[in-house]
């Protein structure tokens, strides 16, 4: 598969967002933008050769182009899509994307962030930016990095699977969670959770459980002047004990010695 390396931990820098109308003009286009990434949302066959390598344009496609690089569109008829041309980050971890790939079900919910950022533009261009940096972000993530594993230091897991069981735990800490709960809401069996769990994060799915919601107790506790028994029920440990307990083992100290270690600083 064709890819580029994208930079996403700074939004980027928006020179043109817009809808571009080819094809009556001419069958064939043949560009490249010096400077500048070209994000292409289409809704139309053609076909597309980036730096030599062949590409189907479909609808509901989406391509990332880097700048400098060489692009030939051949159009079937009227062709419009939508467009961003923007500056990347030049640094932060670099994020493998393919040049081209089908968005699917996020075909809708991108071009709809494209949209919001089309309407923005040029009035608000922060809100333009915010949009199109959100597009950016569901494009890097419509397709597992190749090899299966993630960014070096990413912090994230990589895997589909794990990446939606990561994101469940995170809006469910409140909640009862279970293994085999979390791997039917995912669509994958407990054992087969557990396996790619260990493998994308170093750590059982219990462990990275235990490790987020006290995280998540530690900021509460630093950050918040909240009670310790509504930081307790917000992470998922409402009672009082075992909260004390996993306070003293993960983070090294009772709830209130985490908070009064803060306020001496």
């Amino acid at each position: 598969m064709h890819t580029v390396f994208a930079r996403l931990d700074e939004p980027p820098a928006l020179a043109a967002v817009g809808i571009g109308v080819h094809g009556p003009a001419g069958r064939v286009d043949e560009f490249e933008l010096p400077e500048l990434w070209q994000l292409h949302l289409y809704g139309y066959d053609a076909d597309l050769t980036v730096a030599g390598t062949h590409h189907a344009i479909r609808p509901g496609r989406i391509s990332l182009i880097p700048p400098g690089t060489r692009s030939r569109y051949a159009y079937r008829g009227r062709s419009e899509h939508l467009y961003v041309h923007l500056r990347m980050a030049t640094t932060g971890i670099p994020r493998s994307v393919p040049v081209i790939q089908d968005a699917g079900p996020e075909s809708a919910a991108l071009k709809a962030r494209l949209l919001q950022g089309l309407n923005a533009w040029p009035n608000t261009p922060a809100r333009a930016t915010a949009e199109v940096w959100a597009a950016l972000w569901r494009v890097a993530e419509l397709a597992p990095p190749r090899g299966g594993s993630g960014p070096v230091d990413s912090g994230q897991p990589s895997h589909p699977a794990v990446a939606a069981a990561a994101a469940l735990i995170e809006a469910r800490l409140a909640e009862p969670l279970t293994v085999p709960g979390i791997a039917r809401t995912v669509g994958i069996s407990h054992n087969h959770l557990t396996r790619l769990f260990r493998s994308a994060t170093g750590e059982t799915v219990v462990g990275y459980i235990r490790a987020r919601r006290m995280e998540r107790a530690r900021h509460f506790l630093l950050a918040t002047t909240m009670s310790i028994p509504a930081i307790a029920v917000s992470v998922g440990i409402p009672d009082l004990q075992a909260f004390n307990k996993a306070c003293r083992h993960e983070l090294g100290a009772a709830p209130r010695a985490v908070r009064a270690a803060q306020s001496v600083r």
